[in-house]
This record gives C-alpha cells, sequence and structure tokens, in this order.
C-alpha cells in the first residue's frame, strides 16, 4: 500500500483543476471559432487566471468585456460543476483587465477630485460589482471622501461623497 501525503493529494488536485479549466477554456473557444492559445495559470490564493493569446481580441473581450466576463462565468460554473468545489476563474486577454482597472482607478480618482472641489457627492452608474469594487478600493485610503454602493441588483450605483 502506498501512501500519499495530504500535500500531494494537494498538489495532484490543483493539477487536475488546471488541466480542466484548460481543456474547457480550449473547447469555448473553438465553439467560437477563435484560434487562440490558453495558457492557465494558478496564484498562491488558490485562483486560476486563464490568459487567452489570440488575434480576435475584440470579438473575446466584446462590448466593455461583457463577453470575456461571460465567458469568465461560463469557465467558472463548468469548473465547478466538474470539481465539485469553487474555484475563482479570472479570464484574459491582451492584458485587458490591466487596462480596464487602471481606467477605473483613474475614474474614481478624478471624480474624487471634483467631490472633492465641489464638496457634493458624484454618482457612477453601469458598473459591475467587480468594478464597483476596483473604485472602493482606490479611494479606500483617502480621508476626504468615502464611497458607497446603493440600490439592488441591476439598479446598483456607487456613490462617492465628501467625508
Amino acid at each position: 500500500m502506498v501512501k500519499t501525503s495530504k500535500k500531494d493529494t494537494s498538489k495532484e488536485e490543483k493539477k487536475e483543476s488546471l488541466k480542466l479549466t484548460k481543456k474547457i477554456s480550449e473547447s469555448i473557444l473553438d465553439l467560437m471559432t477563435v484560434d487562440a492559445k490558453v495558457v492557465v495559470i494558478p496564484d498562491e490564493e488558490g485562483s486560476i487566471t486563464v490568459d487567452i493569446n489570440t488575434s480576435e481580441a475584440g470579438l473575446v473581450i466584446g462590448n466593455r468585456g461583457r463577453t470575456l466576463d461571460a465567458i469568465q462565468t461560463l469557465i467558472a460554473m463548468m469548473v465547478r460543476q466538474k470539481l465539485g468545489e469553487w474555484k475563482r476563474i479570472v479570464v484574459n486577454t491582451s492584458d485587458w483587465r490591466e487596462k480596464e482597472k487602471e481606467r477605473l482607478e483613474q475614474l474614481a480618482l478624478r471624480t474624487a477630485e471634483r467631490v472633492k472641489e465641489t464638496g457634493r457627492q458624484e454618482f457612477l452608474y453601469n458598473l459591475s460589482s467587480s468594478q464597483r469594487r476596483i473604485v472602493h478600493l482606490t479611494l479606500a485610503g483617502q480621508s476626504e471622501v468615502k464611497t458607497e454602493s446603493i440600490g439592488e441588483g441591476k439598479d446598483r450605483y456607487l456613490v462617492i461623497k465628501p467625508q
């Protein structure tokens, strides 16, 4: 009888989840008829980044990243169904996530400056929960403004107020 340590089992499970994530990602891109190379990268917290290298990045990203978000959700749901546990999946192509984060950080800082100058609150609409999170985190260290999400579901929006 061969004994395997918990550490070895964990490594095997991680390896399997990476292989499964890659296989599912490639299958989805094949169904979209997108010629792409998929690189799957684990991180220390247990999330998995799926980096899609393709000349058809615009098609994969979609309007305001909606297609990329849909692909990400689909992969995460399929991985969960196969493994029986939730894994955080982040899908990226052409550094779109990094560029979007930078754009949102700049938006947050510009809006915060306007709030400081005018003393009036400003509203940011049509942001996803992950986009609102970026704005909240960007302005968390600012003592002169505070952020708050208001509303429910699709009607949820972010308010930046003077402190």
